[in-house]
């Protein structure tokens, strides 16, 4: 379906109608903390797209970023992004954030914190207290993850989010840090809050898909130890991002963020390998349970994925079959500990 990371990028950041008329009842200009990561630059075009087409186009798309890459950069503000260079972990107090009555908080360590676990608690902890202290007028939407969760059997349908937390590992202790730190926020200064567990979205530049697939092309192993995964088309997640804006509430407002269909890595496998030509091979052994999550109160908010399972499976296979550019960056979905 795609041949070029341009398509690609068109499709991920066309606004539906739905989306339109959401934004078209909120209000201001919207900051995205974080936005030079994975999904960050995706969400901050499908924002301007959106706000344009809901005639708000006075209003700003925010990226905020230490900008890294400069070429994204200067593709973002070609789109009329504006980009705001800032290292949030630099400045203590934040005052150099540009103001804005809408926040999206996208930052978070994960990869690497296994061996420095100061900097997960730093980034995922510490920070979003100060965000939360610099925007405590504003409506904040923040990234967590289902990490926080126990691991579930595969058949349970995922955990829902009123289930207690029991992360695994310093990461995800960290994630649920963040969470408690955003509620203490809409507790004690009235900030209104909403909180996505996010599992797994998928660009076919990277994500669980394209991890198994890789390793099914290239004749590698693939690891069951985590038998079972859900996903998400990022399109339909940056979304719900945007469209949460206007759920963010004093009681924070707590939402699994995934697709519906419990995805079974060896059968993921399996179909690729039939894709590729290839006989996929295994490794570990799978377990009873997985981390899973069920998102069907976000389905009954906004709509189920416009993108289901099967089709992105058939998307990630033309994609590496085409020799498309990947960004290399694993998602180690297979930890069973905790530990990236």
């Amino acid at each position: 379906m795609f041949k070029t990371e341009e398509q690609l990028e068109d499709r991920l950041t066309t606004p539906s109608a739905a989306l339109v008329d959401d934004l078209r009842g909120g209000n201001g200009d919207l900051v995205v903390l974080g936005a030079g990561g994975k999904m960050g630059p995706t969400l901050c075009r499908l924002a301007r797209r959106g706000l344009d087409a809901a005639g708000r186009g006075a209003h700003r798309v925010l990226a905020v970023s230490r900008w890294s890459n400069p070429a994204a950069a200067r593709m973002l503000t070609d789109y009329g992004i504006d980009v705001v260079p800032f290292d949030l972990l630099a400045d203590r107090d934040l005052a150099g954030l540009p103001d804005a009555p809408n926040v999206i908080f996208m930052v978070g360590a994960k990869f690497g914190t296994s061996a420095h676990p100061d900097l997960a608690w730093a980034v995922n902890v510490a920070l979003p207290d100060r965000v939360a202290r610099r925007y405590a007028g504003a409506r904040i939407v923040a990234l967590s993850t289902g990490n926080i969760y126990p691991y579930v059997p595969m058949t349970s349908g995922g955990c829902q989010e009123d289930e207690h937390p029991a992360p695994v590992g310093e990461y995800a202790m960290t994630c649920l840090g963040r969470e408690r730190m955003l509620s203490h926020a809409a507790a004690t200064r009235g900030t209104p809050v909403t909180l996505l567990r996010l599992n797994y979205a998928i660009d076919l530049r990277y994500g669980v898909l394209a991890d198994i697939g890789q390793q099914v092309l290239a004749g590698e192993p693939v690891d069951v130890r985590t038998p079972a995964v859900n996903v998400v088309w990022q399109g339909y997640a940056n979304e719900v991002i945007l469209r949460a804006v206007g759920h963010a509430a004093t009681e924070p407002f707590v939402l699994n963020l995934t697709g519906p269909e419990t995805a079974y890595v060896r059968r993921i496998a399996t179909q690729f390998g039939g894709r590729f030509g290839v006989e996929p091979a295994f490794q570990g052994e799978e377990g009873p349970t997985a981390l899973l999550s069920d998102a069907q109160r976000c389905h009954r908010l906004f709509g189920y994925p416009d993108v289901p399972l099967g089709a992105l499976i058939d998307w990630q296979a033309d994609w590496l079959a085409a020799g498309l550019p990947m960004l290399g960056k694993p998602t180690k979905f297979a930890s069973r500990a905790g530990d990236f």
